[in-house]
C-alpha cells in the first residue's frame, strides 16, 4: 500500500474526535533517533564520563529484548541530564529541534497527520522518548497530546532517572489504552503507526495498524498479519555526490547570470537580459542539482499577467523553482538581509527586487509602495505571504502585504503551491539533494471586489487553498 492509498483510507473512514491517530516518534515521524543530538550535546558539554559514554554506546549496539534492558539503556543515556532544570532541557530541546531534528521530519508523515486532522481525529504521539525530545516537533506538527517516558524531577531539577516506567513495548500499549479510555477514544476503529518490532502490541490495539519504515522484526510481523506497510524516504546525511551536486548548482547559477546578463548587454535591452537571467537560473541551477520540476496548472503561470504570484516558502530553492515555472516578466520582494549576500544580492538588485525590513512594519509598508507602480507597469511580482521560510512542511500564517498590493494595483492573486522543496534543500541545511519538486499554480483570484473590511477573511480563505492543495494534491 502506498501513501496515497493510506490517506484515502483515512478520508473515507470514520471521522470525529472519538477516532484516535497514535504515532510512534523516532523512525516513524522523524528519521533516526532523536536522542542522538541530545547525547552528542551532553558529550560536548562534558556531562558524560568516558565510562558512561562507552556504556551507553555498548548498550545501544546490543539493543534490548525486555523492559528491563531498555530501562538500563535509558538510565545510561539520561545520566548526563542530571542536574539540569526542566527549563534548561526545554531550551536545549528547542535548539536541537531547530538545528537538527526538524530537518529529519518526514514530509510523508506530515501528510498523514494533516489527513487525520482533516478527519477530526484526536492526534497523539506515543513514544519511549522524553517530552524534551518530542514537544518541539509536536508543536510544529500540530499535535497536542503526548504520551512519553516520564523523568524524575526533584525541586525542578532532573535526577537523570526515569519516574516510574518507560513507555516501551508493553508500557506504550498500556499508556495508549489508558489514554483512549480517559478520552472516549474508540480504540479498535483508531489508527496506530510505528516502525519497531517492540511495538507489535501497541500496533495491535487497533484494527488498521500501519507499519512505517519497519525493522526486520516488524516487517515479518506485518507480512504475517497482513498489515499495510509504508516506506518513507530516509533523511541521510549528505555524501560526496550530494556535495558535488550542490557545488555544481552554484556553478550553474553563476553561469546562468553571466549568460543572461550578457544577452542584455549585447542586445542593449536590460529587460530582455533580466528575463534571460530568470529563465536560465531556473533551468541551469536545478539541472545541475539533479532536480526536476513537475507542474500542475502551468497555463496559470502564463496568464493573466501582470499578477501577484503568492507562494509558500520552505527553501532557498523556491526562487529557482519559481524562475523555472514563471520564466520571465516578474521580479520579487525579499528580506533586506539578502541585499548584502555576495552571491544573491547583486543578482536580485539587477532583477529589480524590493528589499523589505521585516522587523520594521512601517519601513516595510513604505518599501512596498513602489511595487504597485511596478505591477501597473506590466511586471509581475512574486512574494511569500508567510514572510519567512518554514523549517517544517507546516504552513505559516499569511501576512497581508501581498494582498494589499494586488488590491491597490488592480491585479489578480495567483497562488503557487510548492511541495518538496524543503525536503531537497532544508532551511538550516547546507546541501542540495536531487529529486522532484512539485508545483501547483492555482487559478487566478480576482481581488477587484475585496475591501479592507473583509480582508482578514479573504486572506484566510487563500491560505486555506494552500492547505487544501497540500493535503489533496491536484492531478495533472
Amino acid at each position: 500500500m502506498d501513501l496515497d492509498e493510506v490517506v484515502d483510507t483515512i478520508r473515507t473512514g470514520p471521522r470525529g474526535p472519538n477516532i484516535g491517530a497514535f504515532f510512534d516518534f523516532d523512525g516513524t515521524l522523524v528519521h533516526g533517533f532523536s536522542g542522538v543530538p541530545f547525547f552528542r550535546h551532553f558529550v560536548r558539554a562534558g556531562r558524560l564520563t568516558p565510562r558512561e559514554i562507552a556504556g551507553t554506546m555498548l548498550s545501544g549496539i546490543r539493543g534490548g529484548k525486555s523492559e528491563q534492558d531498555f530501562a538500563r539503556f535509558i538510565d545510561l543515556a539520561l545520566s548526563g541530564w542530571a542536574g539540569h532544570t526542566e527549563a534548561e532541557l526545554e531550551t536545549i530541546g528547542n535548539q536541537l529541534f531547530q538545528k537538527r531534528i526538524a530537518g529529519h521530519l518526514y514530509p510523508e508523515a506530515w501528510r498523514l497527520i494533516r489527513a487525520h486532522e482533516a478527519a477530526g481525529h484526536t492526534l497523539v504521539i506515543a513514544s519511549s522518548a522524553t517530552r524534551f525530545q518530542i514537544e518541539p516537533a509536536a508543536r510544529a506538527l500540530g499535535i497536542d497530546n503526548i504520551l512519553c517516558t516520564p523523568l524524575e524531577v526533584v525541586d525542578g531539577v532532573l535526577t537523570g532517572k526515569v519516574a516510574g516506567s518507560a513507555l516501551w513495548r508493553h508500557g506504550k500499549a498500556v499508556a495508549t489504552k489508558e489514554f483512549a479510555e480517559a478520552h472516549g477514544i474508540d480504540l479498535p476503529r483508531s489508527h496506530t503507526y510505528s516502525n519497531g518490532g517492540e511495538d507489535v502490541e501497541f500496533l495491535s490495539l487497533v484494527e488498521r495498524p500501519v507499519a512505517v519504515n519497519p525493522d526486520s522484526h516488524l516487517a515479518t510481523e506485518a507480512k504475517t498479519r497482513g498489515w499495510p506497510t509504508l516506506r518513507f524516504k530516509p533523511r541521510r546525511s549528505p555524501g560526496p555526490v550530494t556535495a558535488a551536486r550542490t557545488i555544481a548548482a552554484i556553478g550553474g547559477f553563476a553561469g546562468a547570470v553571466v549568460v543572461g546578463a550578457g544577452t542584455g548587454v549585447v542586445s542593449r535591452d536590460s529587460s530582455r537580459g533580466r528575463d534571460r537571467v530568470i529563465a536560465h537560473t531556473g533551468d541551469y541551477t536545478l539541472a545541475m542539482a539533479g532536480i526536476d520540476v513537475r507542474v500542475v496548472g502551468e497555463h496559470n503561470a502564463r496568464e493573466p499577467r501582470p499578477a501577484v504570484f503568492a507562494f509558500n516558502h520552505q527553501s532557498e530553492l523556491d526562487m529557482f523553482v519559481l524562475a523555472k515555472v514563471l520564466r520571465d516578466g516578474f521580479t520579487g520582494i525579499t528580506k533586506k538581509e539578502l541585499a548584502s549576500n555576495p552571491l544573491l544580492g547583486p543578482v536580485l538588485r539587477y532583477m529589480g527586487a524590493t528589499f523589505v525590513d521585516r522587523s520594521n512594519t512601517a519601513a516595510a509598508k513604505e518599501a512596498l509602495r513602489p511595487v504597485v507602480d511596478t505591477l501597473r507597469g506590466g511586471l509581475s511580482i512574486v512574494i511569500a505571504p508567510e514572510g519567512t521560510r518554514s523549517i517544517t512542511p507546516s504552513l505559516g500564517e499569511f501576512k497581508k502585504g501581498a494582498f494589499h498590493i494586488a488590491m491597490q494595483a488592480g491585479v489578480p492573486i495567483i497562488p503557487v503551491v510548492i511541495r518538496n522543496a524543503g525536503e531537497l534543500r532544508w532551511r538550516n541545511g547546507t546541501a542540495i539533494r536531487s529529486g522532484t519538486v512539485e508545483v501547483a499554480v492555482l487559478d487566478p483570484i480576482d481581488v477587484s471586489d475585496w475591501s479592507a473590511d473583509d480582508l482578514n477573511d479573504r486572506v484566510a480563505a487563500v491560505r486555506q487553498l494552500f492547505l487544501d492543495t497540500l493535503l489533496d494534491w491536484p492531478r495533472a
